[in-house]
């Protein structure tokens, strides 16, 4: 590694630059602070980042709005109810939103800011590295440490015409002034599953596109049940296909997509992009002081989250590890405590859980059956179906499944997937079984209450061993 830190002596006072003012970033000041040690927290844009301004927290909520909407239709279910629901005032709903954003940036972000006396909150433009420290606007900042948390934005596909019709993306989709009546969606990961069913049970007629299929990171039995979920409450998917070209015309948008090898087209109001985000890295010098950094500008760190320049680190969404706010608080945690601290932390997603917020709910964690393959395992399946949780059979509503993936040859469990309703919260029952290297006998044994998702892992380990089917309730 490049030693830039000759000039220890000329800190500026501080012991730490952190660049970025979001999760990760507040994190790494923090913990910093609560050490002893001086921070300058280099801010740019609106104090918070992605998730608190228009991630995690604007889109959750409107997707409970949503799920609201669906519920009072959802009753239907149960002999003898009816009920139904919509939105009665677009613009009403996004005020509301964007008031519990407001509070929440306020409340844990800018509020924060004077319970430190170690950091100094700098906003005066973006920064650039230097040697041994940061410029930012006319100041230079120096320290023998830095980190970057500079987050991600949205970025457009390559596709002929998208730079010319106005698409929107993950941000700007929940800015609209008025509800739009059809919507296309490109891309159906994570952002895009949870987005595409949000409109469309807001009552917008929705089209869901991608390459390849919905979730292309989950478990092929996982993604196939969420689509069917997907095309039971009336959302169009086309999948499996190729990009053509994107043009507007009097009636809004027209998508050509090629499938099968013929040309298929669809129109609507707009083109919403969820097909991926670009780290925010240009412009701040990385080439010029020996960053490096992948094709999609993300900063490769090591497990100890230093790049590949001594003194300098990286966390969250700029780099190359995983895109989710907890892992950019935790690695940025890791690296302020191994810069200022002189400690060994290693990052560690080992029992990383990981949520999308659509319904049914699909989480996971640890490994899936192709990657504990690849891996070297002998590995061996368990899948419940939803049909088979009492909880599911109670609520009239056994969308979805269980699959578990463990060693052959010791028993241990190696990582699972849920799709259910409650399946963002069930999942940390598998986390911590990973976490303390639980055997599928181990869990299987465990005791579970009655009537709880959760009690479908307990059926999913006694799958590997038994017919779940043939137990009476609670007999296993």
């Amino acid at each position: 590694m490049k030693d830039l830190n000759k000039n220890d002596d000329e800190q500026g006072g501080y012991d730490l630059i952190v660049l970025g003012a979001g999760s990760a970033g507040f994190s790494a000041a923090i913990t910093a602070a609560d050490a002893g040690k001086r921070v300058a927290l280099v801010g740019h844009g609106a104090i918070g980042g992605t998730c608190v301004n228009v991630g995690c927290v604007p889109s959750k909520a409107m997707i409970r709005a949503a799920e609201a909407v669906h519920g009072a239709g959802a009753a239907k279910r149960f002999p003898g109810l009816s009920g139904h629901a919509q939105v009665d005032d677009w613009h009403t709903l996004i005020q509301s939103k964007d008031d519990l954003v407001a509070t929440l940036r306020q409340k844990k972000y800018a509020d924060l800011l004077p319970e430190y006396e170690g950091v100094d909150y700098i906003d005066a433009g973006p920064a650039r590295l230097i040697e041994g420290g940061v410029t930012v606007g006319e100041r230079t900042l120096t320290a023998p440490k830095t980190i970057i948390a500079t987050g991600g934005r949205p970025v457009l596909p390559t596709i002929d015409g998208i730079k010319d019709i106005g698409a929107l993306d993950s941000t700007s989709l929940l800015e609209l002034e008025t509800l739009p009546k059809s919507l296309i969606f490109i891309g159906a990961g994570y952002i895009g599953a949870e987005l595409a069913q949000m409109m469309s049970r807001m009552g917008v007629k929705v089209t869901l596109v991608a390459r390849s299929h919905v979730l292309p990171g989950a478990e092929p039995e996982v993604s196939e049940a969420l689509a069917e979920a997907f095309v039971a409450e009336g959302i169009t998917l086309l999948t499996g296909l190729s990009y053509d070209t994107v043009r507007r015309n009097d009636a809004g948008v027209t998508l050509r997509v090629i499938q099968d090898g013929k040309p298929v087209d669809v129109t609507a109001d707009h083109l919403v992009s969820t097909a991926g985000r670009r780290a925010n890295t240009e412009g701040m010098g990385l080439n010029e002081i020996g960053v490096e950094a992948d094709a999609r500008g993300s900063i490769t760190v090591g497990e100890d989250m230093q790049t590949s320049v001594r003194g300098i680190y990286a966390a969250g969404d700029v780099t190359d590890r995983d895109q989710f706010v907890y892992m950019a608080a935790y690695g940025a945690k890791l690296a302020a405590r191994n810069a200022v601290l002189g400690e060994d932390h290693r990052y560690d997603n080992a029992a990383m859980p990981w949520v999308v917020f659509s319904d049914p709910q699909v989480a996971g964690v640890g490994l899936g059956e192709a990657q504990a393959r690849d891996a070297g395992f002998d590995v061996k399946t368990s899948i419940v179906p939803l049909d088979q949780v009492p909880r599911a059979l109670a609520a009239r509503d056994p969308r979805g499944l269980i699959k578990l993936v463990a060693d052959r040859k010791s028993d241990r469990l190696l990582g699972g997937q849920i799709i259910a309703p409650e399946g963002s919260d069930t999942i940390q029952t598998l986390v911590m079984a990973l976490k303390f290297g639980m055997t599928t006998k181990a869990l299987g044994e465990t005791i579970f209450p009655y009537l709880t998702t959760a009690e479908g892992l307990k059926l999913a380990a006694q799958t590997f061993d038994m017919d779940v089917a043939k137990l009476s309730c609670c007999a296993g």
